[in-house]
């Protein structure tokens, strides 16, 4: 499954490892949002050189969501994004895990129109564990990688804003 370490695939894989672990470090709820679309658009070429179309789409998907969601919070656009994910997988998926990935995009769509936050990283948690799934089942070796440490990673930030949460305010603030 594993065989192909540097094959050009991997390392569209391996970029994205870097991109989505610098988006999920950001406290900041845009530039997390910005460092996630770079992770999907190096995600979108690594599943479509890895045969897997419904995850190359859905990245794509991702990554107009994400900027779109720095804009808007619109229950209306998320539906919008939510129907592209179920279209694209009634178009593109030819096995059961083929909608893994496009369940996490609509999961995630939830989670950057509707929450923020410690709410919107716990959502995203949730996709993480999906795309973990989808990845090992694709053979994404910085895919796979990159969704492990996501997990820690974003577990991380959620428990630094909690602590900073708990933080007394300053009176003059």
């Amino acid at each position: 499954m594993f065989d192909h370490w540097l094959d050009t695939a991997q390392w569209f894989g391996y970029t994205a490892f870097v991109l989505g672990v610098t988006s999920f470090l950001q406290k900041n709820d845009v530039r997390f949002k910005l460092y996630m679309s770079a992770e999907c658009i190096a995600y979108v070429v690594h599943f479509t050189l890895l045969g897997n179309p419904a995850a190359g789409a859905s990245s794509l998907v991702s990554m107009t969501r994400s900027l779109v969601s720095i804009y808007s919070k619109s229950l209306w656009i998320a539906f919008f994004f939510v129907a592209i994910n179920m279209a694209l997988g009634l178009r593109l998926a030819t096995v059961w895990w083929n909608w893994l990935p496009l369940i996490a995009s609509c999961v995630g769509t939830l989670a950057l129109f509707l929450l923020d936050g410690i709410q919107m990283r716990m959502a995203m948690l949730v996709g993480t564990s999906l795309w973990i799934a989808n990845n090992v089942l694709s053979g994404s070796i910085g895919g796979t990688a990159l969704e492990v440490v996501i997990a820690i990673t974003n577990s991380y930030t959620i428990i630094r804003l909690h602590v900073k949460s708990r933080e007394p305010k300053a009176a003059f603030d």
